[in-house]
């Protein structure tokens, strides 16, 4: 049967089955397949990219340019 959870082992440096996790603070995870765990830095860069542009957007929000003026 295949795992229904995995993680990324930041000890090991590889993908687990939950039935394999270590502890909390050496994992990154749950991910629904083993390719989503092994692609964990992709999609955190994606998140945090994200993050960082709505930050932005929030920061300037109300904000004239000075194409409006």
């Amino acid at each position: 049967m295949e795992p229904t959870e995995w993680y990324w082992d930041l000890e090991k440096g590889r993908a687990v089955p939950a039935a394999e996790r270590g502890p909390g603070d050496h994992m990154l995870g749950p991910y629904a397949t083993k390719g989503e765990a092994q692609n964990w830095k992709a999609t955190t860069e994606a998140r945090n990219e994200a993050w960082d542009e709505a930050d932005e957007e929030w920061e300037h929000r109300g904000e004239r340019s000075d194409e409006e003026e």
